[in-house]
């Protein structure tokens, strides 16, 4: 049964013993620590995002996208893994975590990882670009999203193209 009480810390060790990154009981974690949306949640993501551990990183990343209120402290963790972190799958959810947080102030560290080697990067760059482009939307951001819609993967060429429709149809 998933936790649904107990401290911040107690519940990050609930998650980490998902071993499925898109396991049930860690995403009920992360959902939980979104929802009490408090300084020691933030603080506890920010000390897993410095861990040695690729699955302690990526879920401290994980967290960090759900919690809008500290967005002005959290992007500047996240823009330093952007630029220093080398695993795929970690990068990945850095990206989907600028496009759920939505700051525009992300858009350069999405740019640099689109043309990163790796599909899942590059499709979380795709995923991030349409919400952190701005209004009106950045014009290299814009440019960088066309490219990737003629992407060698299928998959981040059709949601860097779904990206490039929905900012069209605005």
């Amino acid at each position: 049964m998933p936790p649904d009480e107990g401290t911040v810390r107690e519940l990050i060790q609930a998650a980490l013993r998902d071993t499925d990154p898109d396991g049930p009981l860690r995403w009920h974690v992360i959902s939980l620590l979104r929802q009490r949306g408090d300084l020691e949640s933030f603080i506890e993501a920010r000390r897993l995002c410095a861990a040695d551990t690729v699955e302690e990183r990526l879920l401290g990343v994980d967290i960090m996208g759900m919690l809008r209120p500290f967005v002005d402290r959290t992007l500047p963790v996240l823009r330093y893994l952007a630029a220093s972190e080398d695993d795929a799958v970690v990068l990945y959810s850095v990206l989907i975590a600028f496009g759920h947080l939505a700051d525009p102030r992300s858009l350069p560290s999405v740019i640099d990882l689109a043309g990163h080697m790796d599909p899942r990067v590059r499709y979380g760059a795709a995923y991030a670009l349409q919400h952190v482009l701005g209004d009106p939307p950045d014009r290299a951001g814009l440019e960088t999203l066309r490219t990737l819609a003629a992407d060698s993967d299928a998959d981040v060429a059709g949601w860097a193209a779904l990206g490039v429709a929905l900012r069209s149809a605005r």
